[in-house]
């Protein structure tokens, strides 16, 4: 059977096996997630010695696993059905052979988590994670789906074997499995090829369905947007000539979208221009990027009263619209339907052919708690991110994403090239602040999934209604913090938990999020958790250190945390100094403190950045920003905690608050009664009224504009 497979993969495929040097000799139990329908002989195939497989009825074909002597069982008959292959499975390892249990064992994702744990629990033997990496995907909805990842060449099939974990829990194993994905997503992308290949072929399936939708242009198709993209690609060959760099400021919408994926069929960096930063936070971004021309609208300049940062030229979507001619449009389509895709690209004006380390697109930080700085994203960090939040929420070509956060936000570039990336249709709103023009385009277009700040969901809660976004199926909020009893109050009035996420821009950015849970007969398996951002995506490590000596935290304590993995940022832009204080061996230091449960949720306790240190002890901001909120019992942000300079303690708290229909006096006296520490409670003359809490373009909290806020009212 392993030879048979061998002849016939051949022609199409590289077959090989990495890490079998760490196999031991003797019994070991092997434990590796569904991949192929004919995973058991792929593992006679590879794996060296008598190996007794154990698989899926729901992902195996039946009549190829039992010729390669698998023991194929159906989960569907509850977990008694794994009792007669586990005793068949102690058995062989006590005679000394190896057992292959192949099984949905990912901590992301719905599955037998049951059949792990009962194989842990009753087969004693090294437990050694595998990986399976290839043409075919391992996410799992309705049966196997093809493998979407962007490849070259001779797509491998390739076994990873990882370290044996370091006991026979569940939790162990999972550790190591991370560890092994992560190497297996570094390993991969030698075989893979930039986002634009993807793009392009997805954008050629099932030409007629939707693609792109915004108010204004309405639904446009695959085949449409892509002819769009390339006949403004060949519009701007005359303004972008040889420049590697260009500049957007667009809002989400059609438009944008399209002038972005002319740029990158272009193989040009994307630089997406925050026009919330004003005049001057443009220039600062568009010098360090180096950029010479900028592409935007005349009619979003004008709504927005927005000003282009001066020394660059200026070029108008309406205008390059006007110069296509009907033949021009003819021969795009032409390109689109028919070029092959080096021929697409070259009419397309390419001035590079960008390989998976460089640059897909540069990303300046909010900035705030500081000066801008340029994330650069390679296309290797945006592709193994978009793959692995894919899989976390289990987004397919059938959901519709509703994306209102603009192009120069790290979110609002994941979700632009992860639908394209997934064929899922995107539905586009210029202005995240219309409430209502949300709860319209949810509704009108079917949106399944929602993705923005809890700023801006608290907006939503108040002016949409439960029918206006009764085909939801998931609701993300990240970038800040999510309030718990808001949280509670959006579930009850939609019928929707909020699925936190988290993430930076310098990791591409998604880190973790909370996944759907899944649950049937015999089987309960808990993909989330209030108050959480949920586990680490696939091939992404996690540690929690002390932040003062970078020594591990134990389970449960909070600390520092650091990741590595695909998705961190090779650097700063032209900031080498700056790199090195964030980026050690690989690991990005996210300044955010954590806590990891044994079962592998992260919940974040706070920025490091969000603390004040009075007299020698760290007081966390967040903290006692719950406590306000506690006590007039707001479902709402209303107090924004920053601190200022105190000549005696170092620094004092200072509060921002929004609403006059308490008062201030009877906030703290009631503070003091939740048995806070005395540092942690601030004083009534530094509470500061404000109309609004000041918020970035992004939907985060301004926390620069708090402090000079502060510092301009407190300060003597």
């Amino acid at each position: 059977m392993g030879l048979l497979i061998r002849l016939l993969l051949w022609p199409f495929y590289r077959i090989r096996a990495v890490g079998l040097g760490r196999l031991p000799t003797g019994a070991a139990l092997l434990i590796g997630e569904h991949f192929t329908p004919f995973d058991a002989a792929l593992i006679k195939l590879l794996a060296p010695g008598d190996v007794l497989c154990i698989a899926c009825a729901a992902y195996s074909r039946t009549r190829i696993a039992r010729l390669s002597g698998a023991l194929v069982v159906d989960p569907d008959a509850g977990p008694a059905a794994w009792t007669e292959a586990f005793s068949k499975a102690e058995a062989a390892l006590k005679a000394g052979r190896k057992v292959c249990l192949l099984i949905d064992a990912h901590l992301s994702k719905p599955g037998h988590v049951h059949a792990l744990e009962a194989a842990l629990k009753q087969l004693s033997a090294p437990v050694i994670p595998l990986a399976f990496e290839g043409p075919w995907s391992n996410r799992y909805k309705q049966g196997v789906e093809e493998y979407r990842l962007p490849r070259k060449g001779r797509a491998p099939v390739s076994l990873y074997v990882g370290n044996a974990s370091e006991s026979a829990d569940p939790d162990s194993y999972r550790k190591a499995l991370h560890e092994l994905e992560s190497e297996v997503w570094i390993e991969r992308k030698r075989d893979l090829q930039p986002l634009a290949y993807s793009v392009v072929s997805r954008l050629r399936e099932n030409r007629g369905r939707m693609a792109l939708a915004d108010p204004v242009r309405g639904g446009i198709s695959r085949l449409k947007t892509l002819t769009g993209a390339v006949a403004i690609a060949r519009a701007m060959r005359k303004h972008w000539g040889g420049q590697k760099r260009v500049g957007f400021l667009l809002p989400p919408s059609v438009g944008g979208a399209l002038a972005n994926l002319a740029a990158m069929l272009s193989g040009r960096v994307i630089v997406n221009l925050n026009y919330t930063t004003g005049a001057d936070g443009m220039s600062y971004a568009a010098k360090q990027a180096e950029i010479k021309t900028v592409l935007t609208s005349k009619q979003f300049l004008h709504k927005g009263k927005i000003e282009p940062p001066p020394g660059l030229e200026v070029v108008y979507l309406e205008d390059v619209a006007r110069t296509i001619s009907g033949g021009a449009r003819l021969f795009a389509l032409l390109i689109a339907l028919f070029a092959p895709y080096e021929m697409l690209r070259n009419l397309c004006g390419k001035v590079a052919d960008p390989g998976m380390d460089d640059v897909h697109a540069i990303i300046f930080s909010s900035g705030s708690t500081g000066e801008p700085k340029g994330i650069q994203v390679t296309h290797f960090n945006l592709i193994s991110n978009i793959e692995g939040a894919a899989r976390q929420i289990d987004l397919d070509s059938s959901d519709r994403l509703l994306h209102m956060l603009p192009y120069f936000h790290t979110f609002g570039n994941l979700l632009l090239w992860a639908g394209i990336h997934w064929g899922a249709a995107m539905i586009f709103l210029p202005n995240p602040l219309d409430a209502e023009q949300v709860g319209q385009m949810t509704e009108g277009y079917g949106a399944t999934l929602l993705v923005a700040t809890p700023t801006f969901l608290q907006l939503y809660s108040k002016r949409c209604t439960p029918a206006q976004f009764g085909t939801l199926r998931i609701v993300v909020a990240g970038a800040e913090k999510l309030p718990q009893p808001f949280a509670e109050k959006f579930a009850e009035k939609f019928g929707l938990e909020i699925s936190e996420g988290y993430g930076c821009t310098e990791c591409s950015p998604v880190i973790g999020v909370n996944a759907p849970s899944y649950r049937r007969a015999g089987v309960m398996q808990v993909g989330a958790r209030r108050g959480t951002i949920g586990r680490a995506l696939p091939g992404i490590q996690v540690r929690i250190v002390d932040p003062d000596t970078n020594e591990p935290m134990p389970l449960g304590e909070p600390g520092m945390l650091l990741v590595k993995g695909p998705n961190v940022m090779p650097g700063y832009l032209g900031a080498p100094e700056k790199t090195s204080e964030v980026l050690k061996d690989g690991w990005y230091t996210t300044g955010d403190i954590v806590k990891l449960e044994p079962d592998g949720f992260l919940t974040i306790t706070d920025r490091l950045s969000r603390f004040s240190k009075i007299g020698g002890e760290m007081v966390p901001h967040g903290k006692v920003e719950e406590a306000l909120h506690a006590v007039i019992s707001s479902h709402e942000q209303v107090f924004a905690v920053t601190c200022i300079r105190d000549e005696k303690k170092g620094e004092r708290l200072a509060v921002l608050y929004c609403q006059a229909e308490f008062e201030v006096d009877h906030v703290v006296k009631e503070l003091q009664g939740q048995g806070l520490p005395n540092i942690f409670i601030p004083k009534p003359r530094d509470f500061i009224q404000v109309d609004a809490l000041p918020v970035l373009g992004t939907g985060k909290m301004d926390l620069r504009a708090m402090k000079q806020i502060a510092i301009e009212r407190l300060s003597p």
